[in-house]
């Protein structure tokens, strides 16, 4: 891992490389999405065959019940306890984020108000690589359930025993064989065996964020998660609990980011010795290996401020602050998820916190924060006028209609009174 100056050109050619289009991927996911739009099945079953390599009919589409029920007893004791205490801190923390429905008479004869609903229903993409990411299962479907929603459908193309222990603790009955942008372009579109659903939720690699771009003018999507993000601002703290966390987020995807900012040199040594050291323990297929030799950094700031400017401008999926700046927590606004302090490492986050894990990338914490209960409903407005409110607002209706030049619009007041 590499240590370097921060720098002006340094910062542009960081923020630069992450913004880049992977237009392979697009074309791939847009080719794919076309053909399962236009052939349904027969094309899902297709890409899926050629791709995943699973052989799928309309029958061995959905994972059945007894598969379910033979995951939830394959699973240690030890396992099953861990997944009840995540989705307990997970489903109280989304119950905090529910919104609320309220009414209010905002003058005599006039009263509006919030309505809160559910979207009907869901579709719930879950990584299935190398493992299945069973936690990945819990941070969506966890806050649909608590907001309401009446149907929830998963997708992941190789379930292993853990996330159907999971599915079964739920009470999650829909799951279907199937990944990448041919599933994505079933939940968006529907075909005979896939329902179409009205929002996706989940992460997944570049071609499943290529397709939930492309379907996103037709579904809505939750957000389009890249490749995992860390920023760790720190002059002071333990090397190789800084090194821990960066190898740790680095091991999501050869293209995650994990960067260091400091002001010290004596720091950044210990840290990049300490990564080198953790990275000879792990197997020589992890891609924190190549992750961090190819997209991780040490910078070195001239001072603080330099540092923290560079923190928000890069607003980070995860933004770490493990020594005694406590204080920078307000001062460093733009970031998916924030960890203060040396014992919040963001493996908790990750799991266990109750927080969630699905985080905008690629400078999306600029303008929103992670998934919640709150992308789960509709939040719509409704009002009640009286006779006498219509009286009291005609008046300022019809002025603002006659600037805006919408005569049909103070015709619609007056014609009530």
């Amino acid at each position: 891992m590499r240590i370097a100056a921060l720098t002006s050109r340094m910062e542009q050619k960081i923020l630069a490389a992450r913004h880049r289009r992977d237009t392979a991927a697009e074309a791939v996911a847009a080719r794919i999405v076309a053909d399962v739009r236009r052939r349904g099945d027969a094309a899902l079953f297709g890409w899926t065959r050629r791709l995943d390599g699973i052989r799928l009919t309309p029958r061995k589409l959905w994972v059945s019940g007894a598969e379910r029920h033979a995951g939830a007893r394959a699973i240690s004791k030890e396992l099953r306890k861990a997944l009840q205490h995540a989705a307990r801190n997970i489903r109280r923390v989304a119950e905090a984020q529910l919104p609320r429905p309220w009414s209010m008479a905002v003058e005599p004869g006039v009263r509006v108000g919030q309505r809160v609903s559910a979207i009907d229903t869901i579709g719930c993409y879950i990584p299935g690589g190398r493992f299945s990411l069973v936690s990945t299962l819990l941070m969506t479907v966890i806050p649909a359930q608590v907001a309401g929603v009446r149907r929830i459908v998963v997708a992941c193309p190789r379930p292993n025993a853990a996330l159907l222990a999971a599915a079964e603790m739920l009470g999650i009955e829909e799951i279907a064989r199937i990944g990448g942008a041919q599933a994505i372009a079933a939940l968006a579109y529907g075909t005979r065996s896939v329902p179409r659903v009205d929002k996706i939720f989940g992460p997944g690699n570049r071609f499943v964020t290529a397709a939930k771009r492309l379907v996103s003018g037709d579904c809505a999507i939750d957000l389009p998660a890249g490749p995992t993000e860390l920023v760790i601002v720190a002059t002071v703290g333990n090397p190789r609990y800084i090194a821990a966390d960066l190898v740790a987020q680095a091991e999501h995807d050869p293209d995650a980011i994990a960067v260091l900012l400091t002001t010290s040199r004596k720091l950044a040594i210990a840290v990049r010795d300490a990564v080198a050291e953790q990275l000879e323990r792990l197997p020589d297929s992890n891609p924190a290996r190549r992750s961090l030799a190819e997209k991780g950094a040490i910078l070195l700031a001239p001072d603080f401020s330099d540092a923290v400017r560079f923190a928000n401008r890069f607003a980070p999926e995860h933004l770490a602050l493990p020594g005694a700046h406590a204080e920078l927590a307000h001062k460093l606004d733009a970031a998916g998820s924030v960890f203060l302090g040396p014992w919040s490492a963001q493996s908790i986050g990750d799991y266990a916190s109750g927080t969630n894990h699905v985080l905008p990338t690629s400078g999306g914490a600029r303008t929103r924060g992670g998934l919640s209960t709150c992308d789960f409903v509709r939040c719509t407005s409704v009002q009640r006028v009286s006779a006498a409110g219509l009286r009291s607002l005609a008046p300022v209706v019809a002025a603002l209609a006659d600037a805006e030049g919408l005569v049909a619009h103070r015709r619609a007041v007056e014609v009530r009174r």
